[in-house]
């Protein structure tokens, strides 16, 4: 009988130690962004064509030997695009140079989109089916690829690129120069 009175107090020590583990993974929730595996790889290679007729499309060969420059996944229907645009035009105001992949969008709704918020690309590609994008391994819009002038993925930025951050974009643009 003795054997059994402890026994009695097993769920118990069971409930408590789920709760502890829950408890904790709540107040260190786990860092859950998707990181490219292209992160120094060469660019994949494509070939897309412009989506506005005031820019050229963006091909991965055209990114070889012309020094570092910032690939940003971008669409005109993307909220944080849109708080990224004041960002990105700081960017290439500083002289860097940023070409863009429209996910799933159209001529008419990007042009809108530049002419609302900016437009701080040099050439913008149109990527209907998200084949690019994914070929990045980008989770979603925005992001933000840093590529060197040999056509290498060297950072990666998910999400908004934010005011505080510039700095940052700025000093790795330049180290990889």
């Amino acid at each position: 009988m003795d054997v059994k009175r402890p026994l009695v107090w097993l769920p118990l020590a069971g409930f408590l130690l789920v709760a502890i583990v829950v408890a904790v993974a709540l107040y260190a929730p786990a860092d859950r962004t998707v990181r490219s595996a292209m992160i120094g790889q060469p660019l994949p290679a494509f070939n897309l064509r412009p989506i506005v007729s005031t820019k050229p499309g963006v091909a991965s060969d055209a990114m070889k030997g012309h020094g570092p420059r910032l690939l940003n996944i971008f669409a005109s229907w993307c909220v944080p695009c849109i708080a990224e645009a004041p960002q990105l035009m700081r960017l290439r105001q500083a002289g860097v140079r940023i070409d863009a992949v429209a996910i799933r969008d159209t001529g008419p709704a990007v042009a809108g989109f530049l002419r609302r918020n900016g437009d701080p690309y040099a050439a913008i590609g149109d990527d209907p089916s998200s084949a690019v994008q994914l070929s990045l391994g980008s989770s979603g819009v925005p992001e933000t690829f840093l590529i060197d002038g040999q056509g290498i993925v060297r950072r990666q930025w998910v999400g908004d690129i934010r005011a505080d951050q510039v700095d940052e974009v700025l000093a790795a643009v330049r180290d990889v120069q």
